[in-house]
């Protein structure tokens, strides 16, 4: 069952690294065609940030193909429906559930935290970029889409990025390699701070 672990982190910082974290509230009111890219695609990541909860479902494409979906609800709880089991993160605890047993686990201090900021959007914002592209449908929302670049310049993260109507990530594409095999990791965000979705805390049983 511990070998679930590492492969349970892997996928959530995976799917972060593919996305930011929700908001709150409208990150682009009136005014947006006003904004810069960097400034729509900034203030749609600090918006995403401060989200009270929302819902996501991964699927990475490659080598290795597979859907996974996740829950949030701040400030820090995460469920992950997975294959193996459904997985609930609590601060720092990892109830890991699997063939009817649930698993308490410590995760190191700090494990989640940095998962509100995974692209490293405050260290690296001197290095952002964003080039816009139109807009897409997705789901019958009309989006923006740009291409983001952040991080250092030796090694930068490159993904896609779509906005909606209130500012908010809809959507999330990012490809790379893995192990020496091309990947591609797609996070769609919905039920932005919506009070329906709730993680309990599993009662552990081993």
């Amino acid at each position: 069952m511990r070998r679930a672990l590492p492969v349970l982190a892997c996928l959530l910082l995976a799917a972060c690294q593919g996305h930011p974290d929700p908001a709150a509230g409208p990150a682009t009111p009136a005014g947006t065609a006003a904004r810069t890219p960097t400034e729509q695609v900034t203030a749609s990541m600090e918006a995403f940030q401060e989200a009270r909860s929302f819902h996501a479902v991964m699927s990475l494409e490659g080598a290795r193909e597979t859907t996974n979906e996740l829950d949030f609800v701040a400030p820090d709880r995460y469920r992950m429906q997975m294959p193996i089991g459904t997985q609930v993160i609590i601060g720092d605890v990892l109830y890991l559930q699997s063939q009817g047993r649930t698993q308490k686990m410590q995760l190191p201090e700090g494990t989640v935290a940095q998962w509100r900021d995974p692209m490293q959007l405050k260290a690296g914002h001197a290095n952002l970029q964003v080039q816009e592209q139109g807009s897409s449908q997705i789901d019958g929302i009309t989006a923006r889409q740009f291409l983001v670049r952040n991080g250092p310049a030796e090694q930068p993260v490159q993904f896609f990025y779509w906005i909606g109507p209130d500012g908010l990530p809809v959507q999330l594409r990012h490809q790379g390699v893995s192990q020496g095999q091309p990947y591609t990791m797609t996070v769609r965000y919905s039920r932005f701070n919506d009070p329906g979705i709730v993680i309990d805390t599993p009662a552990a049983s081993g």
